[in-house]
């Protein structure tokens, strides 16, 4: 029902994002695309198998919203709290095909579906009312392309691999048992840590590297 689809660096500056991440695979990820109806920019990397890393930011040249954003990135204080204490690969998503049937009876967990762009849906994310991540960014956030595969062919292919993903925190049976209730496929493997935090492996021309 659910699939890992791509992994978040949520970041307070695109170009801090970037350089992180270059800092991290030895590679300059490209730049990707505006979101005009979220007020949000991005750059993109294939990671393998479907899946990408997406380093996202706010676009300070985008007019107000007149709805929260996501990734949490309507608390721009927040998110540079998150990025000084080293929560920079921050969240992930996870697709599906039957959104409606994943939101319900969890809306408190996910947050409502919103239809994107605006003025012309082109698929379904769900957003929980104050913009946050879902459950602080343990649950991925939900897309719903509606039967339209992601075209990576708009996506930049460095050689960069997902060998590991994972997820450290100090209660890990309840969160696999969570991923696990939720049939996520793809969710991160969770080990002990003293606070949530993320990782991936990502194997690249230059050898094996961690993102964090």
């Amino acid at each position: 029902m659910l699939q890992l689809d791509h992994l978040t660096v949520v970041a307070p500056d695109l170009a801090e994002g970037v350089a992180h991440v270059r800092r991290c695979l030895d590679l300059d990820v490209p730049f990707g695309q505006r979101h005009l109806y979220m007020g949000t920019h991005n750059h993109l990397l294939q990671l393998g198998d479907g899946i990408y890393l997406e380093i996202v930011a706010l676009d300070p040249a985008a007019p107000p919203q007149p709805r929260r954003r996501w990734f949490g990135l309507d608390d721009p204080r927040q998110v540079r709290a998150d990025w000084d204490a080293g929560r920079r690969l921050r969240g992930w998503v996870a697709r599906t095909d039957c959104i409606d049937t994943v939101l319900t009876g969890r809306g408190d967990m996910f947050g409502q579906k919103v239809a994107l762009p605006h003025d012309a849906p082109a698929f379904d994310f769900a957003i929980p009312d104050g913009g946050s991540l879902p459950l602080d960014g343990l649950l991925p956030s939900i897309i719903d392309r509606r039967g339209r595969p992601r075209s990576m062919a708009t996506i930049a292919d460095l050689g960069a691999r997902l060998a590991a993903f994972t997820l450290e925190h100090p209660d890990p049976a309840s969160i696999r048992t969570l991923y696990r209730d939720l049939a996520i496929a793809g969710a991160p493997t969770v080990i002990s840590g003293v606070r949530p935090r993320y990782s991936a492996q990502i194997e690249t021309p230059a050898g094996s590297r961690v993102l964090t």
